[in-house]
């Protein structure tokens, strides 16, 4: 099918029926990507992809027959454009069946339930070979090797379209890796590892374990790729240890042979971009929890990594930054974002983000560099030793979205008093060693240009505080610098139960240097607490409640149960309580009654109190005890 009519059929559908190419995706089980490069006549659906197209334009009723048409008159009789008779569908179904539940068809697309149970399936391989703790640090690897592998077969594919054939193309990569985004050695690619395809070893550097192999084939990706180096080469899967392995051949044969799974491919098509941070994120919330202990890096779920995109609303060209960015997340969907919203992206984001802990920092590089996105990441100490300077200065940036972890008790208050920077002391003065939170707010917006906005997700109560209380409060007294500023536009509180190591709600704080002029003196608080869907463990904030959110936002006006425009005076008079709550009740909490029923219900509970009474003047008058008005 060429590429146009696919493109133009969306591209109605999506005019027509006022979707955004997110619910389209959704609708349709592909990433979000994938959609933008159909519309984008970037790429074609394959089969499977144009059957489920076919589908969901029928679903939508007689009014879109036309399009059924347009996509039949290409290849009217081909199982490409046509769904299949109810007993082919149904005979696919079962065989595609998987051992996790999961119905897939031709190629599978992993969504998030279905990547979750393959991280726990490979985590359950090595259970008791290595505590629960431990489990990341041999499975990560491990990932990025098939993730690598998986998009490097993807280039080579699109690669032999233009050379020809697969000869060329490896002729070509021996003496330039520069055009594919990761180079990696035959010996090092995962068909090899998984054993699926043999490869002539020299006889002296012929692996003798397994461990050894996965050693070796780690250390011949980051040699062919520098950028790599000191990122995944920090596992010996060979160590020995007191004459014992540390992780046995069986066991990592076991965790190869379920990523070998085809139905979970993990190219470039296959899966969400930021699948590597998604997945780390996962395997920190499972050992933790079982555990029992934090997981100690504090990661975005990804719809609030969306809804914070949205409100930023990026544009083209902007610099954006995350000082502890862990995986990329928050970038990672601002770009998506802007994508979403411009026709034609002349001008890409340019990306910064700075990450102490290895792992995440690692995560976060191959994103940007797989997704061809332009971005600078680095690693290191934000609060105590920021990369990211101009003249001795710290770089200022168009936007910011960030969400550290909550409460660090990680700074001295020496950090704050010695800091060459200046971030804290002509910004309300210095944060209590208990909760750096707002501590990361003087760095956000000492990081901002004069036109600069932010969005910081922190810890409820580090709206409130101090607040209510006599004498002087550190969190309190930089709240009070940034209300008097009128840097704050906006504070959302989310629902609970959305952030995997904790079931507090968090606040959204956005930041504005330069408040539209109807915005100035003013703060709007958003109570958005009931816009979640039930789920286990977690909670989930629908693309609904998104959507009410930003909508929400942008209009800046008071709602009933949902939205409070408060003046500065008004929060003076509050003593700097930020918290949405102190403003606007939300109507989950309000439940309206009859009055007949309610009497109802208060003749009873006087019944079961008059009961109860008995019940106990019984049992104290048996223990030789008076109770109540008894003599």
């Amino acid at each position: 099918m060429p590429h146009c009519s696919v493109s133009s059929v969306l591209k109605e559908l999506l005019g027509r029926s006022s979707q955004t190419q997110s619910h389209l995706a959704n609708a349709l089980g592909v990433a979000l990507p994938t959609v933008n490069r159909w519309i984008n006549e970037k790429s074609a659906p394959d089969k499977r992809a144009l059957r489920d197209i076919f589908s969901y334009i029928k679903k939508l009723g007689p009014a879109y027959g036309d399009l059924l048409e347009r996509l039949a008159a290409v290849e009217p009789a081909s199982e490409a454009s046509l769904p299949l008779p109810q007993n082919r569908r149904r005979k696919r179904k079962i065989q595609a069946k998987s051992e996790a539940g999961v119905s897939i068809g031709e190629k599978a697309v992993l969504d998030v339930k279905s990547m979750e149970t393959l991280l726990w399936k490979a985590a359950c391989a090595i259970r008791g070979e290595k505590d629960a703790p431990k489990f990341k640090d041999y499975l990560l690897p491990l990932i990025f090797i098939k993730r690598l592998s998986d998009v490097f077969e993807d280039e080579l594919s699109r690669l032999e379209q233009e050379f020809g054939d697969r000869e060329s193309v490896e002729s070509v990569l021996e003496v330039d890796h520069s055009i594919v985004r990761f180079y990696i050695p035959p010996e090092a690619r995962w068909p090899v590892v998984s054993g699926r395809e043999a490869f002539d070893w020299p006889d002296n550097d012929r692996p003798k374990t397994l461990g050894e192999q996965l050693t070796t084939t780690i250390r011949r990706i980051t040699k062919a790729n520098e950028t790599l180096q000191g990122v995944i080469d920090i596992v010996d899967f060979n160590e020995t240890r007191n004459g014992e392995r540390e992780i046995s051949d069986d066991a990592l044969r076991r965790v190869i042979e379920i990523l070998s799974d085809p139905r979970y491919r993990l190219g470039l098509k296959d899966v969400e971009p930021d699948f590597l941070g998604r997945a780390y994120e996962y395997l920190l919330r499972k050992f933790a929890e079982s555990s029992g202990q934090s997981a100690g890096e504090f990661f975005t779920p990804l719809e609030v990594a969306w809804l914070i995109a949205h409100l930023m609303n990026p544009r083209q060209g902007q610099e954006v930054y995350d000082p502890c960015c862990g995986s990329g997340g928050l970038l990672i969907k601002c770009q998506l974002v802007l994508r979403q919203n411009e026709k034609r992206v002349d001008k890409p984001l340019k990306l910064y983000g700075q990450e102490l802990t290895g792992s995440t920092f690692a995560i976060a590089r191959m994103n940007m560099v797989l997704h061809d996105m332009e971005g600078e990441i680095v690693r290191g100490n934000t609060m105590t030793n920021p990369k990211f300077l101009e003249d001795s200065k710290l770089k200022k940036f168009d936007l910011i979205v960030t969400n550290p972890m909550w409460n660090q008790k990680a700074f001295e208050q020496s950090t704050y008093e010695n800091d060459p920077y200046e971030r804290f002391s002509e910004r309300g003065g210095f944060a209590p060693n208990s909760s750096a939170d707002w501590a990361w707010m003087q760095h956000v917006v000492a990081s901002l240009r004069d036109t600069g906005k932010a969005a910081v997700v922190i810890d409820t109560g580090a709206a409130s505080r101090g607040s209510g209380n006599e004498g002087e409060n550190k969190e309190k007294a930089i709240r009070k610098w940034f209300v008097d500023q009128d840097l704050i536009e906006a504070v959302i509180l989310l629902p609970d139960n959305l952030f995997y190591n904790t079931t507090a709600a968090g606040l959204i704080v956005i930041l504005n240097r330069d408040k539209p002029a109807p915005r100035r003196g003013k703060v709007i608080f958003i109570n958005a607490s009931a816009q979640f869907s039930k789920g286990k463990p977690k909670n989930i904030l629908p693309e609904s409640g998104i959507k009410l959110i930003v909508e929400a936002f942008r209009n800046g006006q008071d709602a009933i149960n949902l939205v409070k425009v408060s003046s500065l005076q008004e929060i003076v008079d509050n003593d700097y309580n930020l918290s949405p709550a102190r403003y606007i009740t939300n109507a989950a909490t309000i439940e309206q009654r009859e009055i007949q029923p309610i009497l109802d219900d208060l003749t009873k509970l006087r019944e079961q109190e008059r009961q109860l009474d008995v019940t106990l003047s019984e049992i104290f008058t048996r223990l030789g005890f008076r109770y109540g008005s008894q003599e």
